[in-house]
């Protein structure tokens, strides 16, 4: 059987799965090296500041004479710019490469030039194989760059009846009431390793001090973010960004980031994570603060989990007049995914 340019492609983009979690604010890249339908060398984006794809790939050729009669393929275009490693259109160039297929063109304006450059030196690039899927792939990285705002993931968990909570009123210290399951848990979990930032609303923070960590699953944990409009968290346990209308010194684990009560929030908030380079932020807030984002339309992905429980009354979940994209069963839960873009 023949492969085809989107065989390789689909490899690429296997390999660059790898990297999720690991390589922001890169993008996550997989990149192989072919010659007569044989590959010679493969490689992904391990993290940031280690070598690229294209370096790991062309690295693994045991017989370099060959590179000049094989072609390189790599879900994003080869970098162009010196950053914590050399560009990679230098290095393509320095061994005689003649043939790049790209999925991605780069729209990070610092880093683009590639394909240019590379043409400019007669090499022969093709562009745009499997681009939707290469595009889906670095959303994160996409929106960043071409919205100046980080991708935003909503999550939360319902009952069958609709309500994300018990209704704890006038109930001192009394913890959320669980609606999955350990298995689902474990996952949001994953799910955190896989974002730079995650958000949850001050009412949370104040009443259950969640972790927001990673502690059922490894990789690192996402930077903890919360909105206090009127100042009423004053003490910090945990390393937290809070946006704020009121002038507050910092405290131990407190950044306090003033924003203007007379402008709408979200944009300042993003704007200010957009300048901390976080490229992506997982929302576990409570209903009110999910509705503004959707009301907003600020959202990107949306993760719902459909447990079993009901509670009659309560803490009623965002309404949400969407189709979902994705369903499957998770432990005791439905989940449902949605895509604002459809993908």
């Amino acid at each position: 059987m023949t492969l085809t340019h989107e065989d390789y492609m689909q490899r690429c983009l296997d390999l660059a799965l790898n990297g999720l979690g690991s390589t922001a604010p890169n993008p996550m890249v997989g990149s192989v090296m072919v010659n007569n339908e044989r590959i010679l060398g493969e490689g992904y984006h391990t993290g940031f500041g280690k070598p690229h794809a294209e370096v790991e790939a062309i690295a693994q050729v045991k017989n370099p004479a060959l590179l000049t009669e094989s072609t390189l393929y790599v879900n994003l275009e080869p970098c162009n710019h010196q950053g914590k490693t050399g560009p990679c259109t230098d290095l393509i160039l320095e061994k005689g490469i003649r043939k790049v297929v790209i999925g991605q063109c780069d729209t990070n304006p610092v880093a683009g030039g590639g394909v240019e450059r590379l043409r400019n030196h007669g090499v022969e690039v093709i562009t745009g194989i499997l681009e939707n899927e290469c595009r889906f792939l670095n959303r994160r990285f996409n929106t960043f760059h071409e919205h100046q705002r980080p991708y935003v993931i909503l999550k939360w968990a319902q009952t069958t009846d609709g309500y994300v909570d018990s209704d704890r009123a006038g109930i001192q210290g009394s913890g959320p009431a669980w609606i999955t399951d350990e298995t689902c848990r474990r996952l949001v979990h994953k799910w955190r390793s896989e974002e730079q930032g995650i958000l949850a609303g001050s009412q949370t923070i104040l009443l259950d001090n969640p972790q927001l960590n990673v502690r059922s699953w490894s990789g690192r944990d996402p930077v903890r973010i919360t909105i206090d409009r009127t100042g009423k968290i004053l003490a910090g346990t945990l390393p937290t960004i809070v946006y704020t209308f009121i002038d507050q010194q910092n405290k131990p684990n407190l950044n306090f980031v003033r924003i203007s009560p007379v402008s709408p929030v979200w944009p300042q908030v993003f704007s200010d994570l957009y300048h901390r380079n976080i490229q992506s932020v997982l929302i576990e807030g409570g209903p009110t603060l999910l509705n503004t984002l959707i009301k907003e339309d600020y959202w990107d992905e949306a993760r719902v989990f459909i447990g079993p429980g009901w509670f009659g009354n309560g803490v009623k979940a965002p309404e949400f007049a969407f189709t979902p994209s994705e369903e499957e069963k998770i432990g005791n839960s439905r989940l449902l995914i949605f895509k604002r873009n459809g993908a």
